[in-house]
């Protein structure tokens, strides 16, 4: 996973893949606040650029998509 590549915001899944843990791991640390997210419906999401921020990675490179054109 590119990080240049990365949508606005990406599933918990992915987050979990980009930050190398396990998804029942990066589930818990969503709901904990460890891992910035935001609940729409059923679903957990989690703003890339607060994650990036949240590792000191800069964010300033992300492809400009909205959640919207990804399907």
């Amino acid at each position: 996973m590119i990080v240049q590549e990365l949508p606005p915001i990406i599933s918990v899944e992915e987050a979990s893949t980009l930050l190398g843990i396990s998804r029942r791991s990066a589930y818990r640390a969503a709901t904990n606040g460890e891992i910035p997210s935001l609940r729409l419906g059923r679903r957990v999401l989690v703003p890339t650029a607060r994650l990036l921020d949240l590792l000191g990675l800069p964010a300033d490179g992300l492809r400009e998509q909205t959640p919207l054109s990804r399907r």
